[in-house]
């Protein structure tokens, strides 16, 4: 088993040994440098991602306690809007129902004064009536009792004597 790889000998192996030295040499020159510069960026890159990474994280935290800041304001005006529009329906209707009431009094307060007007309307046409008919009564009366002098003198005796008694 002669096999050069397995058993190099003094040439391969120094020419191996230069070939590793120039290419170390070359990498070193200029290979590591720009291997290490990119490692370097990418890093620094990395850095400035996980930095702006945690930075906007706390601007969320801030916007998320902003919003929660806003959406409690938010309630609140909506509360008040709901219980000012709440006691202002009700001053309407409470408003409404004391116009009604108003308004039915003044209804009630305007028939009461119209049926008075007429039940002293009626009442004095019932007497105007009533002292019409009796001075028919009193005039057929009278025209009867007078047309018998005797009877006349009477009445009118009668009459004179309770003028004086009064």
């Amino acid at each position: 088993m002669n096999n050069p790889l397995i058993s190099p000998g003094i040439g391969v192996f120094f020419w191996m040994l230069v070939s590793f030295g120039i290419l170390v040499f070359i990498l070193a020159k200029w290979g590591w440098p720009m291997i290490l510069k990119a490692l370097n960026e990418r890093e620094t890159a990395i850095s400035d991602s996980l930095n702006a990474a945690e930075k906007a994280r706390e601007e969320m935290k801030l916007l998320k306690a902003e919003n929660l800041d806003l959406l409690r304001e938010a309630k609140i005006e909506r509360d008040e809007m709901l219980r000012t529009a709440r006691l202002t329906a009700e001053k309407i209707v409470e408003d409404a129902k004391s116009k009604a009431s108003e308004e039915a009094q003044r209804i009630v307060d305007s028939a009461r004064e119209s049926i008075n007007y007429e039940k002293l309307k009626a009442m004095h046409e019932l007497k105007n009536d009533v002292a019409n008919l009796s001075i028919e009564i009193a005039e057929k009366l009278v025209r009867s009792e007078l047309t018998d002098k005797e009877k006349a003198n009477d009445v009118i005796r009668r009459q004179l004597e309770n003028i004086h008694l009064s």
